[in-house]
């Protein structure tokens, strides 16, 4: 049975005071609904979570990381840096990371082995555009994007990793994927990973990240493929996020 996982991406959203308030509303308001909860926070906040957050349920994480461990990477923060904040979790080749910044799959599945290889859970993040999915290309862009990652890990790693799938198509555009359409493509994640990894399919998580709310997150969670849900705009509200962590 996988355990149910809702992680926060906070964008490029906080400030110290209001992440104070918002770390301790989550912390206080939060019971043993059957679910991990995480956030993925922006770098120079990680310090900040690490003493609010050291010793609840709550884990943090990061929205980004290096491929470099070290050396003349002006900008870059490594995956041992994350871990000197104590973080669990990095997200890697979110939607918004392959859109803005122009990552590629390759550089994406060489995030996810660095974040393997220095013990931290890398969230890997797929998802095909509108005009993907109008043009019928939905599974072999998906596939393909997560491919790069299973034909980089170890075999034995393949369990380790976290999988997001975004419809970017169904963000901020009006549009909705139905609880059914998730389910389809976490479906087919998992048939994919099964491809590399049997065993490890059957275990690896799988969140939805397309625009998850407290009115939709209990029909979506009850999809026997979805895992959990990557949470953008409601992991800023504690009582949103607590709602979705409830909806368990």
């Amino acid at each position: 049975m996988r355990r149910k996982l809702v992680i926060g991406n906070w964008k490029m959203n906080g400030n110290r005071a209001g992440n104070t308030a918002l770390l301790s509303g989550i912390v206080a308001g939060l019971n043993d609904f059957g679910a991990d909860c995480a956030v993925c926070v922006p770098a120079p906040y990680l310090a900040q979570c690490q003493a609010a957050l050291e010793g609840t349920a709550v884990a943090w994480g990061a929205q980004d990381v290096s491929t470099h461990a070290s050396g003349a990477y002006t900008g870059e923060v490594s995956a041992d840096m994350l871990l000197d904040f104590g973080a669990t979790y990095v997200l890697c080749g979110h939607s918004e990371r392959r859109a803005y910044h122009g990552e590629s799959s390759e550089l994406v599945a060489q995030k996810a082995v660095a974040a393997l290889e220095a013990g931290l859970t890398p969230v890997v993040c797929v998802g095909e555009t509108l005009e993907q999915r109008e043009a019928g290309q939905t599974e072999q862009v998906i596939c393909a994007q997560l491919q790069a990652v299973l034909d980089a890990v170890k075999p034995e790693q393949v369990a380790k990793l976290v999988l997001a799938y975004e419809p970017v198509w169904a963000i901020g555009t009006g549009k909705t994927a139905t609880p059914q359409i998730a389910q389809d493509a976490h479906r087919f994640l998992r048939d994919c990973v099964a491809n590399k990894h049997a065993e490890a399919a059957a275990t690896v998580q799988i969140l939805y990240g397309g625009s998850m709310k407290p009115e939709n997150a209990t029909e979506l969670m009850a999809q026997p493929d979805i895992d959990g849900g990557l949470i953008g705009g409601a992991a800023l509200k504690a009582t949103d996020f607590l709602g979705i962590i409830q909806s368990v």
